[in-house]
């Protein structure tokens, strides 16, 4: 139901026009997180297609780009709690624009690396500096902030962006990695990082108070008012006090292990090394690719479908089934042919909970954390990249010493039947528990 908006509202013509049509402005602005999320998506994926490239160009090993890479991940997500105290205290705005700029500025960068301490700089710090103030957290907080009602699906929207964009673009860039080189291949993703940040400037919006809406679906029309402003010195430190508040909860250990596993097996793992993995058994990067793209489609399904079910079912029984279809998933992909039809097969069930485990998270982190929860799932997520980039590094060693990534999947699957058994071991709760606010 759309909340009539005050007289300060008209004074921003954009949100006056959306108005007038009775669509509340929430959605506008989950629209332009759903682009930002997708695009910084595809640049995190690309280097899927570039290990290949890389080590022919350059004579890098495989374990020395996949420690590049595994930095950008860990700064994905170490930087998650400090972008939601960044989004808390100067706005989505300004946090998604300097992220978009960040990107673009190491994937330019990158045009003209030679060295491989160029490697780690541009793509493991530089990018993952602005990969990490546009994760998951970004999503988490427009859902949180912007919605009352059909957040779970909102949730799964966003998250299915980031998921799907890591994907479904690796097809286009392999293409035009074979046919044009890889730096050609990154001039896409430039350009759709200036059309996001574009998008950002002239859409994005930080809260609803700031139009004189309430959030979504809010029982009560009233505007909620943004919370008073920290200083810059507890604004930093407000991720630390919300860890070492959270870190007394066991759902908090639960929750950030469990998303350790979900991180390691699927964007370290997978999203990593899948397409050289198929290499080894004789299929060209750009069949692979597609196959990756194959399993970003299930995946848009899967988890918005999963949002939808968070708002009705219970999050440690999704979860219960998420990580225990995927954990076998990953075990029977090694016994495999790599056959076209085999791979189907894994594609479809693996790519139904590649990050289906995103919406029920979030919920549980909502439930148990309250107003500090984008703070709180910053440090899950955290947990998440930290298990991507154990497997990025992982599997990289793995086809290293041992040439093959084959174990590497056996390890990530029995991970995701241990995940779904703590899971289980969450309680419900029969009322909201909040972490204490802190001034």
């Amino acid at each position: 139901m759309m909340v009539a908006a005050p007289s300060s509202a008209s004074r921003d013509a954009l949100p006056s026009f959306f108005a007038r049509r009775g669509i509340h402005y929430g959605w506008v602005v989950a629209g332009v997180t759903f682009l930002t999320m997708l695009v910084t998506a595809g640049a995190v994926g690309a280097p899927g297609v570039l290990i290949g490239p890389l080590q022919q160009e350059f004579g890098w090993s495989t374990s020395e780009i996949s420690s590049a890479f595994a930095i950008r991940l860990v700064l994905f997500g170490f930087l998650g709690p400090f972008a939601a105290a960044f989004m808390n205290r100067f706005g989505l705005r300004i946090v998604a624009s300097v992220a978009l700029a960040l990107i673009g500025a190491g994937v330019l960068g990158s045009f003209a690396m030679t060295k491989l301490w160029q490697l780690f700089l541009l793509w493991g710090v530089v990018v993952g500096f602005g990969t990490g103030l546009t994760a998951m957290v970004l999503g988490a907080t427009v859902a949180t902030r912007w919605f009352s009602a059909r957040r779970g699906l909102v949730v799964g929207l966003l998250t299915a962006s980031t998921a799907t964009g890591q994907l479904v673009f690796l097809p286009l860039l392999a293409s035009l990695t074979q046919a044009l080189g890889w730096r050609n291949a990154l001039g896409l993703v430039l350009v759709m990082l200036a059309l996001a940040a574009l998008a950002v400037l002239l859409l994005m919006r930080d809260r609803p108070s700031d139009l004189g809406l309430a959030p979504y679906g809010a029982a009560d029309p009233t505007p909620v008012p943004a919370p008073a402003q920290l200083s810059f010195r507890d604004m930093l430190a407000s991720p630390i006090v919300a860890l070492r508040d959270a870190s007394r909860s066991r759902t908090f250990w639960v929750l950030f292990g469990t998303f350790f596993i979900c991180g390691a097996s699927t964007n370290g793992l997978v999203q990593t090394h899948f397409v050289s993995l198929c290499g080894d058994f004789g299929i060209v990067p750009v069949a692979a690719a597609s196959m990756l793209a194959l399993i970003g489609i299930f995946d848009f399904a899967g988890t918005v479908g999963s949002g939808w079910l968070s708002d009705r079912i219970a999050s440690r029984t999704l979860l219960f089934w998420y990580y225990g279809l995927r954990g076998l998933s990953l075990i029977y992909l090694p016994f495999t042919s790599f056959s076209f039809y085999e791979l189907s097969i894994f594609a479809v069930f693996y790519g139904l909970d590649w990050v289906a485990t995103v919406p029920p998270t979030v919920k549980l982190a909502a439930e148990r954390f309250g107003d500090r929860a984008n703070l709180v799932f910053g440090w899950i997520f955290a947990g998440h990249q930290m298990g991507a980039a154990f497997a990025a590094w992982g599997a990289g060693f793995s086809r290293t010493a041992y040439q093959s990534y084959l174990p590497a999947f056996f390890i990530a699957g029995g991970l995701c039947l241990i995940a779904a058994i703590t899971v289980v071991t969450i309680r419900e709760p029969r009322r909201q528990v909040l972490v204490p606010a802190r001034a």
